[in-house]
C-alpha cells in the first residue's frame, strides 16, 4: 500500500496545473477510502513544482491591480485569485505531509480536505479566466506565498499561526468586499464563485485554529499570546483592519488573537 507521504510528495511535484488538481482530489479521495497507509517514508520537497510558464516575481515587483472595472482589470483580479488558490493547494498538501506524522490522522484528513477544496476553487477560477479569453499563467504572479511555508517548515505551530490563521484569515476580511464589487458589475457567476470560496475558507481557518489551540494546550501556552509571538516572528507584513469579525469568530479566531497586534 502506498504511504500517504509518498502520495503527497507526488502531488507536490506535479507541475501541470490541471494534473495537480486531478491528482490532489484523487489523493484526498484515496485517503478517505483507506487506500493509503498512514506512513511517512517520503520527505516533502523544499518547493513544489509549478507550471514552467508561470512568471514569478517578488511582491514588490508586482504592478498594482485596479478595481477590476475593465476587462483587463477583471482578468488581473481573477488571475491573482487563481494564483492564491493554486499555491494554497500545495500549502495544504505540505501541511499534511510535513507535520502529519506528529499531529495524527485527523490532522492529515483535515488538511487533505483543504487541499481538495483549494483544487476545486482553482478549477472554478481557471474556468472563469477561460470565459474571459485568458488562462492561469497569462500574467505574472507573486512568489511571496510559498515563503511563508519555507519560513515555518520547522514548526507546526508557526505554520498554523501564519498560513491558516493569518493568510487564509485575511481572505475572510477582503473577499466580501470583492464579492460585492463583482456583483455590482453584473457578474453573478463570479459572485457565486467567491461566496463558495469564502464559505470554505471559514472552515479552513477553523481547522488551523483548532489544531493550534490543541498544540497550545499540550504545551501549556495561552493560544492568543502564543499566536501573537509567532506572528511577530514569522509574518513580515502587517495585520490591517477592517476585520470580518463574524467570519473570524465562526472560524475560532476571537478578537483577543488579533486586536492587540493589528
Amino acid at each position: 500500500m502506498t504511504s500517504i507521504s509518498c502520495a503527497i510528495r507526488e502531488c507536490l511535484l506535479t507541475s501541470d496545473k490541471r494534473a495537480k488538481v486531478f491528482a490532489t482530489r484523487e489523493l484526498a479521495r484515496d485517503w478517505r477510502m483507506g487506500r493509503l497507509a498512514f506512513a511517512f517514508d517520503c520527505a516533502m520537497p523544499d518547493r513544489p513544482a509549478w507550471p514552467e510558464e508561470l512568471d514569478l516575481r517578488l511582491p514588490r515587483d508586482m504592478s498594482r491591480r485596479g478595481k477590476g472595472g475593465s476587462k483587463k482589470g477583471r482578468i488581473a483580479l481573477w488571475h491573482a485569485l487563481a494564483h492564491i488558490e493554486f499555491v494554497a493547494i500545495d500549502l495544504a498538501l505540505d501541511m499534511a505531509g510535513r507535520f502529519g506524522e506528529s499531529m495524527g490522522q485527523v490532522f492529515v484528513s483535515d488538511f487533505l480536505s483543504v487541499a481538495a477544496d483549494e483544487a476545486m476553487h482553482f478549477a472554478l477560477l481557471e474556468r472563469k479566466l477561460d470565459s474571459l479569453g485568458s488562462h492561469y499563467g497569462a500574467l505574472p504572479a507573486h512568489d511571496g506565498l510559498w515563503s511563508a511555508a519555507k519560513d515555518t517548515a520547522h514548526d507546526v505551530a508557526a505554520r498554523l499561526a501564519i498560513v491558516p490563521m493569518v493568510l487564509e484569515a485575511r481572505g475572510l476580511d477582503v473577499t466580501p468586499s470583492t464579492l460585492e464589487r463583482v456583483r455590482s458589475q453584473g457578474d453573478e457567476n463570479g459572485a457565486k464563485i467567491l461566496k463558495r470560496i469564502l464559505d470554505d475558507e471559514i472552515r479552513h481557518v477553523a481547522f488551523g485554529a483548532r489544531h493550534f489551540r490543541a498544540i497550545c494546550a499540550a504545551r501549556g501556552e495561552n493560544p492568543p499570546e502564543s499566536w501573537q509571538k509567532l506572528v511577530k516572528l514569522y509574518f513580515s507584513g502587517t495585520l490591517k483592519p477592517p476585520f470580518n469579525d463574524s467570519a473570524r469568530s465562526a472560524a475560532g479566531l476571537s478578537r483577543d488573537f488579533y486586536a492587540g497586534i493589528a
